[in-house]
């Protein structure tokens, strides 16, 4: 049985109560605020509807999201559009707000650009879109260096959903997760199927990946009250930000001590490479759910998708 407060964190996302909250702005347009519950309804992009929305979970909000719809290449010199896609993503934030608000505000129009480059969306584009938004937050982190140290242990996790011309393209660094509602061939059941790759020291094959990548630091996971971790710190093995584990120029002072790890390292202990999937979508592809991993530590992938698949639809 799904819990009566995570039923009432998800159940506005489909059908609001104007009457007993105020209309917000939010990132992808006007939502509606509950207390810390931001929603919006259901509404258009170029492949269907969406709904989304935000629990604020600690005073400072962290984390960012966003839905665009539109053309991702532009075409020669005329500027002639390409056909209409639909951008989601979710940033999962760590430390503070600044390295979700600076994907927020920038990895879209590095897709974009790359997009228009190649004349195509595809996995190297994406590739190149993330390394571009960590080489620019890093390069963010150089600069306020010495009248914001604490910058450089801020990070993001990364989720990303592009639909362009009929496939699907997942891409993740980090721990939240894209899960597929898909109706089963010959059924009218809904089956749940995880289209993300999660990157989590509490995973064996996450630990063995860091091993292999460094093979002569045997601490590179260490479990910590139960919990493994990246060097003893952090959970996520990929993610965009993080410098003070991507570069040893931010593991000093005036970084605060418990974030500064024993001796140099010479190469970036964290990742920002993201994990891609390509999926042609087909009929039997209903939604996809993009969440943080916030939801799913109370959700399985067939609870959330069942949650979504008896809920009402409110397009407007």
């Amino acid at each position: 049985m799904v819990g009566q407060t995570m039923m009432r964190i998800v159940r506005p996302c489909f059908k609001p109560s104007i009457s007993e909250a105020q209309v917000v702005g939010g990132g992808a347009g006007v939502g509606t605020r509950d207390g810390l519950l931001w929603y919006k309804d259901a509404g258009r992009h170029a492949c269907g509807d969406f709904s989304m929305a935000v629990v604020q979970a600690n005073n400072l909000l962290e984390d960012g999201s966003q839905v665009e719809a539109g053309p991702f290449v532009v075409e020669g010199a005329q500027g002639f559009a390409g056909p209409c896609g639909t951008f989601v993503g979710v940033y999962d934030g760590h430390g503070g707000p600044e390295t979700a608000r600076f994907i927020a505000d920038n990895l879209f129009h590095h897709l974009k650009k790359f997009a228009t480059e190649q004349q195509t969306v595809s996995a190297d584009v994406i590739r190149k879109t993330y390394a571009a938004t960590e080489e620019g937050f890093l390069n963010l982190v150089r600069k306020q260096w010495l009248i914001k140290p604490q910058i450089a242990s801020v990070g993001s996790c990364c989720l990303v959903g592009i639909i362009n011309e009929g496939v699907l393209y997942i891409a993740n660094a980090g721990d939240s997760r894209a899960v597929l509602g898909k109706v089963e061939r010959g059924g009218k059941d809904i089956k749940a199927v995880q289209l993300s790759s999660e990157h989590n020291a509490s995973f064996q094959s996450v630990r063995d990946e860091l091993r292999l990548l460094h093979p002569d630091d045997p601490r590179i996971v260490v479990l910590k009250h139960n919990v493994w971790r990246v060097k003893g710190i952090i959970q996520v093995s990929r993610s965009i930000g993080d410098a003070y584990l991507k570069s040893s120029e931010f593991n000093r002072e005036p970084l605060l001590a418990r974030f500064r790890i024993p001796g140099p390292f010479h190469k970036p202990i964290l990742c920002p490479e993201p994990s891609i999937l390509e999926h042609r979508l087909c009929a039997e592809d209903q939604f996809v759910i993009f969440a943080s991993d916030g939801l799913w530590e109370h959700l399985s992938n067939q609870e959330a998708v069942d949650i979504v698949n008896s809920s009402p639809r409110n397009v407007r």
